[in-house]
């Protein structure tokens, strides 16, 4: 997969409400031609989990595929952000904590989000056109 990707491809949970804030932010801040946003409910969604051997009835992390792999959990967020010039900074320092917190951290994030930030019925999005 790593050879085929053009453009980075964010994974995400179309119907979180954080999922859809922090796309929503993303999107304001990203370099518009870097990242494509799928919503795993999508056909396109669905079909790069099953191609990369991911659960497909329910997303517990956001999956960043690049030309360099695949990252999950708390590495594919900072991946992510670490892309965006005024946010590498950041990326960088957060990146000096422990694998093992920031992702107990972020899987902690995970299991809650809908219980602090609820759930809608779709992807509210607005995205680019491209």
């Amino acid at each position: 997969m790593a050879n085929q990707i053009n453009k980075d491809i964010i994974i995400f949970d179309g119907e979180c409400n954080l999922c859809n804030g922090v796309v929503g932010w993303l999107l304001k801040f990203a370099p518009e031609d870097l990242v494509q946003f799928v919503a795993f409910q999508s056909s396109y969604g669905q079909q790069l989990l099953e191609e990369n051997n991911f659960p497909t009835t329910q997303l517990d992390t956001v999956i960043l595929m690049d030309k360099y792999g695949i990252k999950t959990h708390s590495e594919g967020f900072l991946k992510i952000i670490s892309k965006i010039p005024r946010w590498q900074p950041i990326a960088t320092v957060l990146g000096f904590i422990p694998k093992l917190f920031r992702d107990f951290i972020y899987k902690s994030a995970s299991r809650n989000r809908v219980k602090w930030f609820g759930n809608s019925n779709n992807c509210n999005i607005d995205f680019r056109q491209t």
